[in-house]
């Protein structure tokens, strides 16, 4: 009977002591590694279609940073945060245990712009030889920076450009196409017919621009100014 007894106390003992070894085995946790990846195969999926090479590179996450396992991790981008230069992601979890980080990243794009192969000044109507297609990073440079030749050529420098200066949108503007009381040949295209007539501009007009012009019978009517004196109106 008292070895019976000495036996349940034994086992009673090695109970408690499994209970209390499962009570602090440690809690999965989460490897920084597979956030990093997440973040930088989010990136590349926003990047997508820019116009040219992207490359991402993701900061480091403190080793020290203790998170519950997740089941499927989740990036995002925060508010006001682009697939663009130096930026941030948002890594987060909804199960078992839900939590949110935020790693430092940098979208470079490697591709062709458009610069000044000479100087330009004001007014000046940019042609073939004024232009060099050159090779950089595109997320360093200048908002709006033209990327294709024919955004440039046959527009005017709306201020002078340095050389190798890269050619912005608002540096330039478009061609002045029609003067005020010019003579002009109105083009009206509908489905199925093209139909030109006469008629004199009412206003001066750069190419693009919507202008009016009064027809020989006195209608005056608006269309979009093309290089030539040409204005087209389309139905």
């Amino acid at each position: 009977m008292r070895h019976t007894f000495n036996f349940a106390i034994a086992a009673l003992a090695l109970a408690a002591q499994c209970a209390v070894a499962q009570s602090v085995e440690p809690e999965a946790r989460q490897d920084l590694g597979v956030l990093k990846q997440a973040a930088e195969q989010f990136l590349r999926t926003q990047a997508a279609g820019l116009p040219g090479e992207v490359r991402v590179t993701i900061g480091s996450i403190d080793p020290r940073t203790k998170l519950p396992a997740c089941v499927a991790p989740e990036a995002f981008l925060p508010a006001s945060s682009k697939a663009w230069g130096k930026t941030s992601v948002g890594l987060r979890c909804s199960a078992p245990s839900r939590w949110t980080i935020y790693v430092q990243a940098k979208v470079q794009v490697h591709g062709e712009y458009i610069a000044a192969a000479a100087p330009l000044s004001q007014g000046q109507t940019i042609g073939q030889g004024d232009i060099a297609r050159v090779k950089g990073d595109l997320t360093i440079l200048p908002a709006g920076v033209i990327t294709d030749a024919s955004q440039a050529i046959g527009r005017t420098a709306a201020t002078t450009v340095a050389l190798g200066a890269p050619l912005r949108q608002d540096a330039l503007r478009n061609q002045q196409a029609i003067q005020q009381g010019q003579a002009v040949r109105v083009i009206v295209n509908g489905a199925g017919f093209s139909v030109s007539s006469e008629a004199r501009a009412l206003n001066n007009a750069n190419e693009g621009q919507l202008t009016q012009v009064r027809t020989p019978a006195g209608q005056v009517i608006s269309g979009i100014a093309k290089l030539g004196g040409v204005v087209e109106l389309t139905y």
